[in-house]
């Protein structure tokens, strides 16, 4: 069963998080193969629930671009260096291909042979120089009947077509002479006492009994074959190994793990018409051809805790979204088909996500139960925050009571584990929980961290600041705002870069905004943040 991935938004906040670990265990629950996985590294709250409760952080996904491995390219479409021409030929025949990867006994990619080549071996290979297995040979030729001393044969082959005179006096033959010949006792009689390296008989033709001695007191290895001497001719040097083939440039190679997008990029280019695709450890697991590119397995997702393309994982448009659960505004996510989208106007995603349990009759385990009541605290603000509704509330009790926690004692553990900000740089605080919101043309950011005292901040106010400005130059936004929120007070203090002092201004009716000014309670993005700036920007 196909593997569905589960996430928030990126820099994640424990409802995301929490959410996305709970939604999956209701979705495996209900016969699903989903896991849960985050977009970047999880606040110190977020560490301190999973710590507390046991549960291991989900790993991370850095996008759902297609790549090769989602792609229906040729699985095993190989062929050992080893193997003869003959039947690289027959593969590539059967297969209606035009070309092949070649591998070593360890698989490992060796270098790639076309059908071109493979022709122009068989056209222009005048000398008929052998170089192979003497099983090989057997079975091209089709020979049970043999005498063998060597597993390796190597040399040039003669066909036995002048008079036993000529050929006897003028074509000379040693130890590395193939002699491809009829019923011909005293050129026969030649190559052995010459001790060729072998004897082709064509036509079913058979040694006599002396000369079957005599080969064998040579070392003389024979092949007896009901071939004519024009058919050996034209297979003989299809017995070679596929390696000695003569063979172009070299060849353009892909890992299981590139994008789709950039072989595109690169094959547009090229103008080929096969790529071998390997693993990262040089093993060849096939071949995909530019015809077959567009045959992908899109990578399925569900959503959680967002609803916007820029707070989702990178390739999103690649991907294909299965369901969103989320409880913020509509955003810009556009679905080829339609989907199960979820959205209620509540203070938590995890509150949706207990409703979602007790719909498809889901017994909520202890575990599950912790980490859906932390969700809903951190959002909430311990159900202090604006956002909450009386489903918050109703829902937080029972999961207290299933998880066997007190609330508010450990509501307030739990906000104040996330609130240090010793040992983060100022780029760790923005981005602490950094959020991108589109506003017509424009992009913006609204950041949040939580405090119990804004004094712990106020000595770094001007590298924070200077942070928000290198964020909002550096990725052209209209506003970047920092809300330093007390969570004692339900009060928040504003950090900004210098292009959002009007917007703060006419969002919040300050006269004259200045860095670490006051909005007191303001404590929810979602409808005290947002909103408020977004309505500045449209009417700035």
């Amino acid at each position: 069963m196909e593997k569905i991935y589960i996430f928030g938004h990126k820099n994640p906040d424990a409802d995301s998080v929490c959410g996305a670990i709970t939604l999956s265990n209701l979705k495996n629950e209900l016969g699903m193969n989903t896991e849960p996985r985050i977009l970047s590294p999880i606040n110190k709250e977020t560490e301190y629930i999973l710590n507390r409760f046991n549960i291991d952080t989900p790993k991370y996904l850095n996008d759902v671009r297609v790549q090769i491995k989602d792609v229906n390219y040729h699985k095993n479409f190989i062929i050992d260096e080893n193997k003869t021409i003959f039947e690289a030929f027959q593969m590539m025949n059967v297969n209606a291909i035009t070309g092949l990867p070649l591998v070593d006994n360890s698989g490992k990619f060796k270098g790639y042979v076309s059908l071109k080549e493979v022709a122009s071996e068989m056209i222009y290979n005048e000398n008929l120089h052998i170089d192979t297995i003497f099983e090989n040979l057997t079975n091209i030729l089709e020979s049970d009947d043999y005498i063998k001393f060597d597993n390796h044969i190597s040399g040039y082959a003669h066909a036995a077509t002048f008079d036993d005179e000529t050929f006897i006096n003028d074509v000379k033959i040693d130890e590395k002479s193939i002699i491809i010949v009829g019923d011909r006792g005293s050129i026969i009689k030649h190559a052995i006492d010459s001790k060729v390296k072998l004897i082709i008989m064509v036509k079913g033709k058979k040694l006599t009994e002396e000369l079957r001695k005599s080969a064998i007191a040579n070392k003389v290895n024979v092949i007896m074959t009901n071939k004519s001497s024009f058919k050996i001719a034209r297979v003989l040097c299809l017995t070679n190994p596929i390696k000695s083939i003569k063979r172009g440039i070299d060849t353009i190679t892909f890992t299981i793990d590139d994008y789709l997008t950039d072989f595109k990029e690169e094959t547009n280019k090229l103008k080929h018409t096969n790529y071998p695709i390997l693993n990262s450890q040089g093993i060849c697991l096939g071949m995909l051809r530019t015809i077959d590119a567009h045959e992908v397995f899109r990578k399925k997702v569900i959503l959680v805790d967002h609803n916007m393309r820029a707070q989702s994982v990178d390739g999103l448009e690649e991907a294909e979204i299965l369901e969103i659960t989320d409880h913020h505004n509509i955003g810009d996510i556009i679905t080829s088909s339609p989907i199960n989208f979820r959205n209620m106007s509540v203070g938590a995603v995890n509150t949706i996500i207990y409703h979602l349990y007790k719909e498809n009759n889901v017994k909520i385990s202890k575990k599950m139960a912790a980490l859906m009541l932390s969700g809903i605290i951190s959002d909430t603000l311990l159900l202090q925050s604006p956002t909450t509704t009386e489903k918050d509330r109703l829902v937080a009790s029972d999961l207290a009571k299933i998880a066997e926690l007190d609330l508010n004692k450990y509501g307030l553990e739990l906000l104040s584990s996330g609130v240090s900000i010793e040992g983060l740089t100022a780029n760790e605080i923005v981005f602490k929980d950094f959020k991108i919101y589109k506003v017509g043309e424009y992009n913006m950011s609204i950041a949040q961290v939580f405090t119990t005292d804004f004094k712990l901040f106020e000595p770094r106010v001007d590298e924070i600041v200077e942070e928000l400005n290198r964020v909002a130059k550096n990725r052209d936004y209209k506003s970047c705002v920092l809300f330093v929120t007390n969570f004692l007070t339900n009060n928040s203090y504003l950090l900004f870069s210098d292009n959002s002092k009007k917007i703060l201004e006419l969002a919040y009716g300050f006269e004259d905004v200045k860095e670490g000014d006051i909005v007191k309670g303001v404590v929810s993005r979602k409808k005290q943040m947002v909103p408020f700036i977004m309505g500045a920007i449209e009417h700035s």
